[in-house]
């Protein structure tokens, strides 16, 4: 008889998602084991449990999702767990914390499908900036872009040397060239979105990033993309449903497009649950971050 599937989901948060909880059920998982305030060096020994209880077949059924909040600490559990594995022993790992390599895979595929579709080009030929960008959506997606050949920078609201700071660190990490940017007033915020192509908002919810007086700053705008689901949404003009609308308040680029929430969501809830399906299909062990998640990603839009 086939062994149930069973997802164990490593968190160091004091409680696990419930949105991933219900993202892993709706995957097909039979069985969710979810672990809280889990530790780094607690990993090994975590995976190594869970590897050798079931036998070379039962791993095939067998696999772990790593939460969080800080995506550098899930890239380094995602690496415990790589390391931990003894062939064939094996299981398959994705890391997704707090839904943001999903989430940022999702908006930088969207925008760069629209800017293709709409205006005929690439992230080559365009500059942009990711508002909201020093946390965890906001690094991943300039993380992702900037692999992809796009010129970004995350904004800080309070401080350039802290936009500077994560940059680096990241771009050590990961290879990237994210530059640090920093607004706090609109005209500064004016002053960033001047020349840009692109305008990613990864702000928190309810908050009102740009308003119409700062979109008409932006002359060279080709899309601009907002993930804020909650009223007030970050950017004027942009409705959570649109996807390829036109963008009203930036009356110095005309042909700019919209990209809401909603839109960027569905594309993030079918990625997680590709994903995760993948953890059930596959015959050999994956390691999923938002390398491979982008790569889906593209795929899907």
């Amino acid at each position: 008889m086939e062994k149930r599937s069973i997802l164990h989901m490593l968190d160091p948060m004091p409680n696990n998602s419930p949105f991933d909880i219900n993202m892993a059920v709706d995957a097909g998982f039979d069985v969710l084991m979810p672990y809280s305030n889990v530790k780094l060096d607690s990993v090994n020994g975590l995976t190594q449990d869970a590897i050798f209880s079931r036998g070379p077949a039962g791993v095939k059924r067998t696999a772990m999702f790593i939460g969080g909040r800080d995506i550098g600490l899930a890239i380094d559990m995602l690496a415990a767990c790589k390391r931990a594995m003894v062939p064939p022993f094996e299981i398959s790992v994705l890391a997704d914390p707090s839904g943001a390599f999903t989430t940022a895979a999702a908006l930088v595929a969207c925008v760069e499908k629209e800017l293709a579709v709409k205006h005929g080009k690439s992230f080559a030929d365009c500059k942009a900036v990711v508002f909201g960008g020093t946390g965890a959506v906001g690094i991943t997606t300039a993380v992702i872009a900037s692999l992809a050949g796009l010129d970004v920078a995350i904004v800080d609201h309070l401080s350039l040397e802290t936009a500077n700071e994560i940059a680096g660190a990241y771009n050590r990490r990961f290879g990237s060239h994210i530059k640090g940017a920093f607004a706090s007033s609109d005209a500064e915020k004016a002053g960033l979105v001047g020349d840009v192509g692109i305008i990613f908002c990864t702000a928190k919810a309810g908050v009102q990033v740009l308003n119409a007086g700062v979109l008409k700053a932006a002359k060279n705008l080709k899309v601009a993309a907002d993930i804020n689901a909650v009223p007030p949404l970050g950017i004027e003009g942009v409705k959570r449903s649109h996807f390829g609308a036109p963008l009203t308040h930036a009356e110095q680029s005309p042909d700019a497009v919209g990209i809401g929430a909603l839109a960027v969501g569905d594309v993030k809830y079918k990625l997680q649950n590709k994903l995760l399906r993948l953890l059930l299909e596959t015959e050999q062990p994956l390691y999923l971050d938002f390398r491979e998640a982008f790569a889906k990603a593209r795929e899907l839009v």
